[in-house]
């Protein structure tokens, strides 16, 4: 029998990193959790409303790269759908999942974000070429933080 404190704890983990299954087994215990996200956050292109978007246009994202810059580019952006660890590769001895100019689709994995151990696959949810690779492997990314450059098919 699952401790009452441990299935609160888990939860209390699953609502602070916004997760939406969590699936533990071992061999004597399983427990499987879902719940639904109140507010669905997009995976990319956020926009901010008009009056904040032209304020927050100019200043630079973390990785020192313009949301005006972005927008006046063409390119759509890949962005972080959660705060975590950035993982280009599966290991660090096996090859990035992309690159600049590597051909990506909507089921393409572009990386791996790391969050509370939990190693969480990328896709791409675009067709395109990579045409920036915005952070470095290894790198803490925040929610909705822009990862990569794609120019659109």
């Amino acid at each position: 029998m699952l401790d009452i404190r441990k299935l609160k704890e888990l939860v209390r983990l699953m609502v602070a990193n916004d997760l939406t299954e969590l699936d533990l087994r071992d061999s004597e215990e399983q427990v499987t959790l879902r719940r639904q996200r109140l507010n669905h956050a997009p995976p990319f292109d956020t926009e901010l409303p008009p009056a904040a978007g032209a304020a927050a246009a100019a200043a630079p994202s973390p990785r020192g790269v313009a949301a005006a810059e972005i927008e006046a580019s063409g390119l759509t952006k890949i962005a972080s759908p959660m705060v975590g660890t950035f993982y280009a590769a599966a290991s660090p001895d096996a090859a990035p999942f992309v690159t600049a100019g590597s051909v990506v689709g909507p089921d393409t994995v572009v990386c791996l974000v790391e969050a509370m151990k939990i190693f969480n696959e990328i896709k791409a949810e675009c067709s395109g070429t990579v045409e920036k690779v915005l952070v470095n492997n290894g790198d803490a990314i925040e929610f909705g933080e822009p990862l990569f450059l794609i120019r659109p098919k």
